[in-house]
């Protein structure tokens, strides 16, 4: 089947071409990202291999539909990008990648961490600069610590896993209990009762509407003074003004993303040349308790196989006629 990469980068070229000896599908790449400025390079392909970035609202998918797009195939678990309603009214089936490597993701979060706790980012550059002080890299035992994970599914389940091996005391907060944390001593509370006992924050839930700005003004008015806050799931999960008030008042005390919700012009892009136009995430960058990476906690070799043929085997099946269960179905 004839597929249309958008967003496409090295790395997506040489992990979908090893994927493909296995599934005999036709490939066409292109860089830019699918937008209903650039829905002319759709036209005749059947299929759509589009990543986080690319916009699939109604005018785009109207469009690719009456050129032929039949079938929309996202190389990641996230769908918040695509009008479901509109997919759904024209008959255009929607497939992701649930779960490639839920341990990257969960990896990259206690990465961040570490990084924010420890003051590595500012260690390493010290010593590079032959200064060996240790003023201002003072950290806290990780151990003992409460450590709130809001969503439980695997990614957030590998995450507990991770943190308990810490020993770590365990919070939750989603809308269906995981057994796998439960047997590890994780206690469900209410969102409130997460942030006000969590030391450390970590979202691992969905963007959805419900989940829409999940951290806000009023939310951040209840964490733990000095609390850490961690995202390496959605940007829109964080309400950026928001947080970024609440690190000015001293009520966060670190906060670590590798996703920004305004990402979508910044991320995956060498920009080192040209001057960032968005204040606000200028502003984030200005802040020394900040770390922000740009959205790789997917990024390891194992994920991106696990992306690459995960995403043909659901192109295949589509293509066979036959119900696919990586199908996206819509939630609230």
């Amino acid at each position: 089947m004839k597929i249309a990469f958008f967003s496409t980068k090295g790395y997506d070229k040489t992990s979908f071409l090893a994927a493909n000896e296995a599934y005999g599908h036709e490939f066409s790449f292109f860089e830019p990202r699918l937008t209903k400025e650039t829905i002319a390079l759709a036209a005749g392909f059947p299929v759509v291999c589009v990543f986080i970035n690319d916009e699939l609202g109604e005018e785009t998918l109207r469009a690719i539909h009456t050129t032929g797009t039949r079938f929309i195939a996202l190389r990641c678990a996230g769908f918040n990008n695509v009008n479901l309603d509109v997919a759904q009214e024209l008959g255009m089936q929607v497939v992701h990648v649930p779960a490639y490597s839920p341990y990257a993701v969960a990896e990259h979060a206690v990465g961040l961490i570490l990084t924010l706790n420890r003051k590595l980012y500012r260690a390493y550059n010290r010593v590079r600069d032959d200064n060996f002080s240790l003023e201002g890299l003072l950290g806290f035992d990780l151990h003992g610590k409460t450590v709130g994970v809001v969503g439980t599914g695997k990614i957030g389940q590998c995450f507990a896993q991770i943190m308990h091996g810490f020993g770590c005391k365990l919070l939750a907060y989603d809308v269906r209990e995981n057994p796998d944390c439960l047997a590890l001593g994780v206690n469900y509370v209410a969102l409130t009762q997460l942030l006000t006992l969590s030391d450390v924050i970590s979202l691992h839930c969905p963007l959805l509407p419900s989940t829409y700005h999940l951290i806000n003004e009023e939310t951040l008015k209840h964490t733990k003074p000095k609390a850490m806050l961690i995202n390496t799931s959605r940007g829109g999960l964080i309400d950026t003004k928001a947080a970024i008030a609440a690190l000015k008042s001293g009520r966060l005390g670190y906060l670590g993303i590798d996703v920004y919700e305004d990402e979508d012009s910044l991320f995956f892009e060498d920009l080192s040349d040209t001057v960032i136009q968005d204040d606000t995430f200028q502003l984030l960058q200005s802040f020394s308790n900040v770390v922000i990476t740009s959205h790789q906690g997917f990024f390891t070799k194992e994920a991106l196989s696990n992306i690459a043929d995960t995403t043909l085997a659901n192109i295949s099946i589509l293509e066979a006629g036959k119900d696919c269960a990586n199908k996206v179905v819509k939630r609230s």
